[in-house]
């Protein structure tokens, strides 16, 4: 059974950082890209990182380039994402997700609020 499992989330002032961090279990998850989407209140979902297994090539959207950093230990099985700077509109449960088949976890809410 796939598992993805997030943890780090929580209320951080304007301008602060966050580390998110993603167990998974249940398949090989070297050999997947992996990735970050997020949910706003009253919004869908918006991808925000993808990393390709191997080389571990990344992609970022245009909303966190430059603030956020996507990154794996593929020996720990752990997908990450460092959050830096973070704004109020960054606020929203975050999913790490599988990009192919698509799997999803059950989120982590992130808030910034001063």
């Amino acid at each position: 059974e796939v598992q993805l499992v997030e943890s780090g989330g929580g209320l951080v002032q304007p301008g602060g950082s966050l580390r998110l961090s993603c167990a998974a279990s249940g398949f090989t998850f070297s050999n997947y890209a992996m990735g970050w989407v997020r949910q706003a209140p009253g919004k869908g979902l918006e991808w925000v990182s993808t990393i390709n297994a191997g080389v571990g090539d990344t992609r970022y959207a245009d909303s966190v380039k430059g603030r956020f950093t996507i990154s794996r230990d593929n020996a720990k099985r752990t997908l990450y994402l460092q959050m830096n700077n973070l704004k109020p509109e960054d606020t929203a449960v975050y999913y790490c997700n599988r990009v192919k088949p698509p799997e999803r976890g059950q989120g982590t809410q992130v808030t910034v609020s001063s």
